[in-house]
């Protein structure tokens, strides 16, 4: 009896419990083998590196092993041994193809090598390459009709031909929750089938779960070489999910194994596009740039006229820009179209802050509201509820914006400008013939001067940009504040008899 028939009646456990468990039986075997090989110098050099690459692999070293088997392939490339050897590291690696290309060479050298048809069988049921399987393990059955490893994967066989059959036709008829069932199950018998995970990820997709479909896909590209229909899919998953960055890295994969494949190619000009106008509009609105921004994100929506979460981010940056931009109608139709697409609590907030600056205050109440259902602990949503409440009621007493007729963004020369116009419009001197409009102007005078003193304020507007009044006597931190002082001079003792300096 030949080294390999000793030892192929004690592989059962070892290939039940996978290729790590599998090492001690192939160290056996190989020791076995290289008592077989004959002498000679060239000859003992081979062995002298099969015999090391033994003791690596029983040490768990295997890129150690293999660099040995190497070797003692590179010194004698018809010895069975040192593919046989290669073969099993390489399986212990997972790496299957590579390993099934190795046991191929060990049979084509030495075709009743049992235990390399048993290897080779082993990796062909964990693919799912059922017919194969069965072939190989007939031919076991002709030398051993009893062999105990050859009888457990054929036992494994049928059922798994019978579940695939039914898995396919759970597919066919739309039943995709009870095909991921029973697919994951096959898979613990048939871990590298690069088809069943194909199966899996169609009905994850089907069912909505995009990242489960884009792990199984992933996985075949690891099982398949020159797998540029996996990256492809890849891509086209990870652009629908509105991760452009992510798909341009995938189809960019997809190209390195064909340079001008037909549906990467112009797939990876598309997102190139996409992805690059999506940064630019970024970039602006971190630099204030809100008309770039503007531009920017609408040219994604003309790059991009159905994928909805590619369109979200589009419409987010017009909801922000156009706020940013004091485009209020625009800011809110854009915040609209991106909560039509995904129901977002940041958005809500973006939009609430628009709500505010056109004084719209039960509107922005209600969306962070909606935030808070969302995301319960919010923090910036619980804030803006009692800043929003703040400002209504600061509102009914007072509303220095509307006072001076400029928008809550109005910078600091719009503000002056602004006061001057309306102090020159309501001056009490402008009013001296009718004493009940003098009264009014007294009063509009006097609004005009507080509403130009706390706008003007950095402190003084921050505070009063979050509810609080700085002049509202209330408040105990007016200070004093006279309205008159900053813009007049006093004539025969009438307060209201004066030319005024504009600041």
């Amino acid at each position: 009896m030949t080294a390999v028939a000793r030892h192929t009646v004690n592989m059962d456990r070892s290939f039940r419990l996978g290729p790590r468990k599998l090492i001690p039986w192939i160290v056996l075997i190989t020791l076995d083998l290289l008592c077989d090989v004959s002498d000679g110098a060239s000859q003992a050099e081979i062995n002298k590196h099969l015999e090391i690459g033994r003791k690596f692999l029983s040490s768990g070293q295997y890129q150690d092993a293999l660099t040995h088997y190497h070797a003692a392939i590179e010194g004698d490339n018809s010895n069975a041994v040192s593919y046989f050897s290669r073969g099993t590291v390489y399986l212990a690696l997972g790496k299957a193809n590579l390993a099934l290309a190795d046991f191929d060479k060990v049979l084509e050298l030495k075709p009743d090598f049992a235990a390399a048809r048993v290897q080779r069988s082993h990796i062909l049921v964990k693919q799912a390459r059922l017919d194969e399987a069965a072939e190989e393990l007939d031919r076991v059955f002709a030398w051993e009709p009893h062999n105990p490893d050859a009888a457990h994967f054929r036992s494994l066989i049928d059922p798994a031909r019978h579940d695939i059959a039914l898995a396919e036709a759970f597919m066919r008829g739309r039943d995709y929750p009870a095909a991921v069932e029973l697919i994951t199950k096959i898979l613990e018998i048939c871990p590298w089938s690069s088809m069943l995970r194909e199966l899996r990820a169609e009905a994850h997709t089907a069912l909505g779960d995009s990242m489960a479909a884009i792990s199984d896909i992933r996985s075949t590209t690891r099982l398949l070489s020159d797998n540029t229909a996996g990256f492809f899919k890849l891509s086209l998953l990870y652009y629908k999910l509105g991760q452009a960055p992510e798909s341009l890295k995938e189809i960019r994969e997809c190209l390195k194994l064909d340079p001008e494949h037909k549906d990467c190619f112009p797939h990876y000009k598309k997102v190139k596009k996409v992805e690059k106008q999506l940064n630019d509009a970024q970039e602006a609105l971190q630099a204030n740039d809100y008309k770039r921004c503007i531009d920017m994100s609408k040219k994604v929506l003309v790059s991009e006229p159905n994928v909805a979460n590619i369109r979200f981010q589009a419409h987010d940056k017009l909801c922000q820009c156009y706020h940013k931009d004091d485009q209020i109608t625009e800011s809110l139709q854009s915040c609209q179209d991106a909560l039509d697409i995904h129901m977002d609590a940041r958005i809500l907030c973006d939009r609430a802050e628009v709500y505010i600056a056109s004084s719209m205050f039960d509107d922005a109440v209600r969306d962070y509201h909606k935030a808070l259902d969302i995301e319960e602990d919010y923090q910036r949503a619980k804030e803006g509820i009692q800043r929003a409440q703040k400002l209504q009621k600061q509102a009914e007493r007072r509303d220095y914006y509307k006072i001076l007729g400029v928008s809550r963004n109005a910078g600091k020369q719009e503000i002056i400008k602004a006061y001057r116009k309306a102090a020159q419009k309501w001056h009490p001197d402008n009013f001296q013939q009718n004493e009940s409009e003098k009264k009014i102007a007294e009063k509009k005078f006097i609004d005009i001067a507080a509403a130009k003193e706390v706008l003007t304020d950095p402190e003084k507007r921050q505070k009063y940009d979050n509810g609080e009044d700085p002049l509202d006597p209330e408040s105990g931190q007016h200070n004093g504040f006279n309205p008159f002082q900053q813009f007049h001079q006093f004539h025969h003792g009438s307060p209201f008899q004066f030319k005024f300096h504009f600041n």
